[in-house]
């Protein structure tokens, strides 16, 4: 399920701080659209924790300490470090380890080219370990007397919601760069291009405009998976993810007029139905590809064994003996 073309402890420290790198540089990226629920900072989409199940599946479980040291450098960055930024810190650890560990135990294939790792990635890997990290950030705030007992539900919802968000959108997409797939056909690389273009452009429109247009970016998604499977539908559904996010915290658009509360769980229910979407669709054309390929390789070599039976069975005219050369 993982890569492990890398051995020593040399290359392991090396691939930790990797991990790190890209841990502290994603959290950044998310603190960029954070928003204040009950006087704590949530972020919609929270791409560390693609990042570290993606490291964890490519890489293994070595690169754990990555998760933990760039998780806290992202605390450290923006608040003194105590004894709430230690569960949270552990939290955070703690998920994608039990997201890892879900996965292996069913066979996950990082290929996602079957439907049943789709849906492994989206509730084993997404939805339920996320809960481990969310749970014990909002108790610990709770605790600590940082969150008062009414906030709870929102803080917790939009910690879970955006946790799981970014194992679904950034998880497929590390996972496809790891063997990036380019059209190699010029027309079909137009085709690319033309879809991302389209999928920014009709996100900005429909999240931008006061009209229920929501729907108007599924055909691209549908589009994205059909045609490119997960390599064209995990772009398209992070551009429409990242263009719908900064619509909901500027409240413009569908998102205009309503409560912070109700703008994450509009939000998050778009996000949510746009991924499971891509993910889900894209795994489901693959995985019928490859069956028609078998099948088609299947029929080949019958053709060929039965043409091999034809010219030399024994009823075969051409495998009798010549008799006239009989004495």
């Amino acid at each position: 399920m993982r890569i492990e073309r890398w051995r020593g402890p040399a290359t392991t420290v090396a691939m930790i701080f990797l991990v790190t790198a890209a841990y502290y540089v994603g959290g950044r990226i998310g603190l960029l659209q954070r928003v204040v629920v009950d006087s704590s900072h949530v972020t919609p989409l929270w791409p560390p924790t693609g990042i570290a199940v993606a490291a964890l599946l490519l890489l293994g479980p070595r690169v754990w300490p990555g998760i933990t040291l760039g998780t806290y450098l992202v605390i450290t960055s923006i608040s003194p470090f105590d004894l709430t930024s230690v569960a949270i810190l552990v939290g955070n650890t703690l998920a994608p380890l039990c997201a890892y560990w879900l996965l292996l135990r069913v066979g996950f294939r990082t290929e996602l080219d079957r439907l049943r790792d789709g849906l492994a990635l989206v509730f084993l890997g997404g939805l339920l370990p996320m809960l481990i990290s969310a749970t014990m950030g909002t108790a610990v705030l709770v605790a600590t007397g940082s969150l008062p007992l009414s906030g709870i539900w929102s803080v917790w919802s939009a910690w879970w919601a955006g946790d799981a968000m970014g194992v679904l959108v950034l998880t497929p997409l590390l996972l496809c760069l790891r063997r990036p797939e380019l059209p190699v056909d010029p027309w079909r690389a137009v085709e690319a291009t033309a879809l991302l273009v389209a999928a920014a452009v009709v996100t900005v429109v429909t999240t931008r405009s006061s009209l229920p247009l929501f729907f108007l970016v599924f055909p691209l998604i549908i589009w994205a998976a059909v045609r490119f499977q997960l390599p064209g539908a995990a772009p398209v559904v992070l551009i429409i993810s990242v263009l719908a996010i900064a619509a909901a915290t500027d409240h413009v658009g569908p998102f205009a007029g309503h409560t912070l509360f109700e703008i994450m769980v509009n939000l998050q229910a778009f996000n949510g139905a746009a991924a499971l979407t891509g993910l889900l669709l894209a795994a489901l054309v693959t995985e019928q590809n490859n069956i028609r390929l078998k099948v088609e390789q299947a029929c080949d070599e019958l053709a060929e064994v039965v043409a091999h039976l034809q010219s030399g069975r024994p009823g075969d005219p051409r495998a009798w003996p010549d008799q006239e050369d009989e004495p």
